[in-house]
């Protein structure tokens, strides 16, 4: 809103444009500048719109790589070693919080997508210990850039024993009915091959013995050995997608299995 001169003499007409800059004669007081054109000083500068964009890109994949490091991340199941409880095709969701706060450690880069692999993870705040007939997600011992899951069969200070295809725990069958299978009759002996008739063992400190559930199909510590507590890198807890790719177009996706909570 343009305003008159405070004062002006009389006589003297007001010389003032509506381009002009504001005057007034010799005494008279200095005239305040236009509303308008405070208001248009005080805005700041509009960033650019490809700006805004560069920006947000780069917040959501820093958000985005911040979550599957500490919260939660995606795996696909590339192989039958966990049927009839996984199946290949299997998309999972493993959860990085359900032992506790882990500090990822001994990492490298390198020019891949995500740029960092870290091989360790280190529990800064305990929620709970594994539990035996917990899936994980681990490093696989012999080949650390893989990542393998297995079922927790025995936990550390644990007997294991296995004859003639029946897992013992402490001396006690374990009751593994209700989610394995058992695809070969034949009995291995088990000084050619550990998978039927294996130990006893008694699982070191801090360590892990796992197997998969179809057990006659599976490379687990039977073969390896042990998973060290810091190569866990979490529990698997739910499936969110499942694809078979095989048969009709219509039964490429399993639907039933879509939601489906791993036990």
């Amino acid at each position: 809103m343009e305003q008159k001169p405070q004062s002006v003499q009389p006589g003297l007409e007001d010389i003032r444009g509506p381009s002009a800059d504001a005057v007034s004669p010799p005494g008279s007081e200095p005239l305040s500048v236009p509303d308008t054109l405070a208001d248009a000083q005080a805005v700041p500068r509009r960033k650019s719109v490809l700006r805004e964009y560069a920006e947000a890109i780069v917040v959501a994949v820093l958000l985005a790589f911040a979550i599957r490091v500490f919260v939660v991340q995606a795996f696909k199941i590339p192989s039958g070693s966990m049927i009839p409880t996984l199946l290949i095709g299997d998309h999972i969701l493993v959860s990085k919080l359900s032992y506790g706060w882990q500090w990822p450690g001994d990492c490298k880069f390198r020019m891949s997508f995500p740029p960092v692999t870290c091989y360790i993870s280190k529990t800064v705040v305990v929620f709970g210990l594994p539990q035996r007939g917990d899936i994980i997600v681990f490093r696989y011992p012999e080949d650390e850039d893989k990542d393998f899951i297995k079922r927790i069969v025995g936990l550390s200070g644990d007997t294991i024993e296995i004859r003639n295809k029946v897992v013992s725990v402490n001396g006690v069958p374990l009751d593994d009915r209700g989610y394995t299978q058992r695809v070969d009759p034949g009995i291995i002996d088990g000084s050619i091959n550990p998978r039927d008739n294996f130990g006893p063992v008694t699982v070191p400190e801090g360590t892990y013995f796992v197997m998969g559930d179809n057990r006659d199909q599976s490379l687990d510590s039977r073969f390896w050995g042990y998973v060290s507590a810091d190569k866990i890198r979490g529990k698997a807890f739910r499936i969110y997608w499942s694809w078979s790719g095989q048969g009709d177009w219509q039964q490429w996706v399993r639907w039933d299995r879509l939601g489906r909570a791993i036990r």
